[in-house]
């Protein structure tokens, strides 16, 4: 039996649903984002405050859980008929020169004392949220704009990009063995996604029919796959990211051109609504805050980490799509929200820890920075962009 601290529990719950509230009254004022209150809660509540709730195995399976459904919305918004071609092409290439630039300032950092590994810490910076930004979009109306396909397909890159890097190098296994794992739950992603989308083109009245009924095939075919793909990815050692992603790209396809707002509005209720704000929560309980105020060097970390995440992912966004968003504003909108990070910081960290090659000020200044980057870089691109969307 796993023993269950119910109070605890409820007060995630509790503290999703404050957040929820505050973000509604904040929303014509401010436009904070929701995920950035749920930190901030989960910090205040966390054992290096308050002290008034804990982490336990429970809480954690629910962390993870909405770790996946995160991860299985960011590859969801990914619509590959909108982002084929050039945003894709694009975005690739900003990925490569924001890889190149973060191992680069890694080793000038390690070669400091600043940093142990270059690797983690560059894999760290090269990172976008956009699992957490899609929320944002929604919200502010970009995801079906010309901007959006570019900023989705950069976002897609910047996650999928240090996924393939988590599984392939970061773990510490043998890469050729975690190729042919990788290769392996790909070809099983195919052959499942294959058969997803004949099956949903063959009885797609069937599951039509369920939306209303209380059998909800859909949205229990949806949920199923999102974790069957996460426990696949984990039995094998691959990163549980990697599953939630691929649920939702293969979730996409075999919906493919269909607008289904009552499915979204069921499977959006279920992952933003329960799951996603407990990872928020618990991750803000899990921060190290005294790790972080540790020392004065610590501390100064966190800003230079936050300036070098807007160089590394930002400064290609600046500089590739001048042909594509003429805008100065609208570039440096997408400079923004592609320098804005957090789950992969966190999962890129925790394993860095884990294995030695990262030391806890580091992690938790990484982690502070990629917080503050998700609170202040989407306001801002959300003012650059806001006369365009007038």
């Amino acid at each position: 039996m796993v023993a269950v601290d119910e109070l605890s529990f409820l007060i995630i719950v509790a503290l999703a649903t404050l957040a929820g509230l505050i973000t509604t009254f904040l929303a014509p004022r401010l436009a904070i984002p929701v995920v950035v209150i749920e930190l901030a809660l989960g910090i205040a509540v966390g054992p290096q405050v308050l002290d008034v709730a804990q982490l336990d195995d429970f809480t954690r399976f629910f962390g993870t859980l909405g770790l996946g459904m995160l991860f299985f919305f960011a590859g969801y918004e990914i619509d590959f008929a909108r982002i084929r071609g050039r945003p894709l092409a694009l975005a690739g290439l900003a990925w490569a020169v924001s890889l190149a630039l973060a191992y680069g300032v890694g080793g000038v950092l390690a070669l400091a004392g600043v940093v142990i590994s270059l690797l983690y810490t560059g894999s760290a910076l090269a990172t976008t949220a956009i699992g957490t930004l899609i929320p944002i979009l929604r919200d502010a109306g970009e995801v079906r704009t010309r901007f959006g396909g570019y900023l989705l397909a950069a976002g897609a890159l910047g996650e999928f990009g240090p996924i393939v890097l988590i599984t392939l190098v970061l773990a510490g296994g043998q890469p050729l063995h975690e190729a042919a794992i990788l290769a392996a739950f790909v070809a099983v992603a195919v052959l499942t996604g294959i058969f997803a989308v004949r099956s949903t083109t063959r009885g797609w009245p069937l599951l039509e029919r369920t939306f209303e009924a209380s059998s909800q095939v859909a949205v229990r075919l949806a949920v199923l796959l999102v974790f069957g793909l996460v426990a696949l990815a984990s039995e094998l050692g691959l990163d549980l990211l990697l599953g939630g992603f691929v649920a939702g790209l293969i979730t996409r396809q075999a919906l493919a051109a269909r607008e289904v707002p009552v499915f979204d509005s069921k499977i959006t209720a279920i992952g933003y609504g329960f799951l996603i704000p407990f990872f928020f929560v618990t991750s803000g309980m899990a921060f190290d805050g005294e790790a972080l105020v540790s020392s004065a060097s610590a501390l100064l970390k966190l800003p230079l980490f936050l300036a070098l995440f807007l160089l590394v992912r930002g400064l290609p966004a600046l500089l590739l799509y001048r042909r594509e968003l003429p805008a100065r504003r609208d570039r440096g909108a997408l400079a923004f929200y592609c320098s804005t990070q957090l789950p992969l910081v966190v999962a890129i960290t925790t394993l860095a820890v884990d294995q030695g090659d990262m030391r806890a000020s580091t992690s938790a200044a990484l982690v502070g920075a990629a917080m503050l980057s998700t609170l202040v870089f989407p306001l801002v691109a959300m003012a650059l962009r806001r006369p365009a969307l007038a």
